[in-house]
């Protein structure tokens, strides 16, 4: 039996189908980005034409990535 993924992964697929880019090319933007999460969340949005779920979706997820991988 598979896991479901949950949290802010969840939404990967979805986000990769509607912006046509795989989730790494979203996460790599947002690491060129020095904002606080909802400056990033805005820029996304904004520039990038992404829907507030999604882009919320891959804020938090590189948050959390970048905090698990801080020495």
């Amino acid at each position: 039996m598979t896991e479901k993924v949950k949290g802010p992964a969840s939404y990967f697929p979805s986000i990769e189908a509607k912006y046509g880019q795989p989730v790494r090319y979203w996460l790599d933007m947002i690491a060129t980005r020095d904002g606080a999460h909802m400056e990033t969340v805005n820029w996304l949005k904004s520039e990038h034409g992404l829907g507030h779920g999604h882009a919320n979706a891959l804020v938090a997820h590189y948050r959390a990535e970048a905090m698990r991988t801080k020495p």
